[in-house]
């Protein structure tokens, strides 16, 4: 392969897409950058735009929002270029299906736009030779990817048999203690932190005497005085405790408690398995890993299987037929089902108590007439954001008061009124992504209560915090809904604050009606 052409080349304008995992250091970003750029001087190419996807995962085109959006340049007819340089097959994609490689390439392909591998041993000119080693190049990048996950499947069995821990939160009553490689306490890690070093375990210990006594409580009240979870959780709420994720206490997070083996200190890992970005697939108990006493018991065993007995029992005196009425109650209160809207319902078996009599919960939902073809994830996004907003509407009023401005809130409806001049209401926008990899917010306006001035916070990708600001006057927004793009044009755009305090000391200000 002759890489000197520049007299075929010159004058193209292209776009580099570079794309960093987990591999190792020669494909982080900027060697790839490096490599794609003596590529592009050699030949002539001017690199016009990058797209960096930094730290994902090549498995899916989900989570990757450089190469959505270089997608969706070249098929909007946005793109400035007329090629895409990559260097090589595999940070494309190690797409599970080759197809889908192939197919992304085929959309740029068909919009005039080319796509040339930097770092491999041909070229991309639609030849029959290059065709067979980009299938057969696509076919070892999923391969690699299918080994890799198989060996750290086998590393992460091996480690829960050695009775350390893989992932996922404590729970309440218990904490994470990180371990060097000899086994020596390198201290206790708080909610979010994660181990440096590799070699360093990680194992459960009992978290803080007053969770401890909470938990063993639990055990002790659901056995000794027969009290239901819903029952249960009342009594924590009425005592101000809350969960591990700081939230009120329902019948599911005792349930929960109630069930887990970790309290009794078996360590049970491959409950469900989602290899690969497949689909999330519930194992049965033959193909669970697990190290019995493991760790330091918060519950004593013979209490722990007292529990599981009542559990089992409670469902066992239903029949088939009962169970599933049980279940179209809940569907007919609820209009969906889930495994938490099961655990929530009160004088219901356990979701596992259905996994275990009919095979799974989705077998569950077809007797009853239900099919979960909807993604209902955007329910518990709309709870954590009910959740969120009175805390967003308090830091508010505190960030005008500190910088002047007074405020006063209307217990009823929440809306402000601020230096007794204009009144504002907040709402909370999620963040949506499109099927083209696009991001969208839908802003309801508070057309009942009417406010002078809608403070729109557009919420960031995963809908955990804030992303920018959108101050909306009402005399221009006379719409019950409006709905938002990445940009958003001159007009809106004048409204738009990217960090808060400078919208507080906007809205300190007395004229900020003539301002807006």
């Amino acid at each position: 392969m002759d890489d000197e052409k520049p007299a075929m080349t010159a004058g193209i304008r292209a776009a580099e897409y570079v794309r960093m995992s987990t591999d190792h250091q020669r494909y982080s970003t900027e060697n790839q950058s490096d490599a794609i750029r003596e590529y592009a001087r050699r030949r002539g190419i001017e690199i016009v735009r990058t797209y960096a996807d930094h730290g994902k995962s090549g498995l899916s085109i989900a989570g990757r929002d450089a190469l959505k959006r270089l997608l969706d340049d070249v098929r909007s007819g946005r793109a400035d270029f007329t090629t895409i340089l990559v260097y090589d097959i595999s940070r494309w994609g190690r797409f599970q299906d080759a197809d889908e490689s192939a197919y992304h390439e085929y959309v740029c392909k068909r919009a005039g736009v080319t796509v040339e591998y930097c770092a491999e041993q041909f070229e991309n000119d639609g030849s029959v030779g290059s065709d067979i080693l980009k299938s057969v190049k696509r076919v070892m990048a999923r391969e690699y990817s299918r080994d890799l996950g198989n060996k750290t499947f086998i590393g992460q069995c091996r480690l829960i048999e050695l009775g350390f821990r893989q992932g996922g939160p404590p729970g309440f009553g218990l904490r994470r203690k990180l371990l060097d490689e000899a086994g020596t306490s390198k201290g206790v890690l708080t909610r979010g932190q994660q181990k440096s070093i590799h070699i360093d375990r990680v194992v459960l210990v009992p978290g803080p005497p007053q969770e401890v006594e909470t938990v063993r409580w639990i055990y002790r009240t659901f056995v000794e005085d027969g009290r239901p979870e819903r029952e249960i959780a009342a009594i924590l709420n009425d005592r101000n405790l809350r969960t591990d994720l700081d939230r009120p206490w329902t019948r599911g997070t005792v349930h929960q408690v109630l069930i887990n083996e970790k309290y009794v200190g078996d360590n049970v890992w491959n409950r469900i398995s989602c290899k690969l970005h497949g689909k999330r697939v519930r194992n049965g108990r033959d193909m669970w890993v697990r190290r019995d006493a493991a760790f330091e018991a918060v519950v004593d065993r013979l209490l722990f299987d007292a529990v599981q007995v009542i559990i089992q029992e409670r469902s066992r005196r239903l029949s088939d037929d009962e169970m599933l009425e049980v279940l179209r109650r809940a569907l007919a209160h609820r209009g969906y089902l889930s495994g938490l809207v099961i655990d929530e319902t009160d004088d219901a078996p356990s979701s596992s108590a259905y996994q275990a009599r009919f095979g799974s919960l989705l077998r569950a939902y077809q007797l009853v007439g239900f099919t979960p073809g909807r993604d209902y994830r955007y329910l518990e996004v709309n709870r954590l954001l009910r959740a969120m907003h009175p805390k967003v509407v308090a830091a508010t009023i505190e960030g005008i008061r500190a910088a002047g401005g007074s405020v006063e809130q209307n217990p009823a409806t929440e809306l402000l009124t601020v230096n007794r001049e204009f009144t504002t209401s907040i709402v909370l926008a999620r963040c949506q992504e499109t099927e083209a990899g696009g991001r969208r917010w839908h802003v309801r306006m508070d057309t009942g209560i009417a406010p002078d001035i809608t403070v729109a916070v557009r919420m960031a990708p995963g809908n955990r915090e804030a992303l920018d600001y959108y101050l909306l006057p009402r005399l221009d927004m006379n719409l019950p809904r409006l709905r938002l793009r990445e940009s958003n044009g001159i007009s809106l755009d004048a409204y738009r604050f990217d960090r808060l305090d400078a919208l507080f000391d906007l809205a300190a200000r007395t004229h900020i009606l003539e301002v807006a």
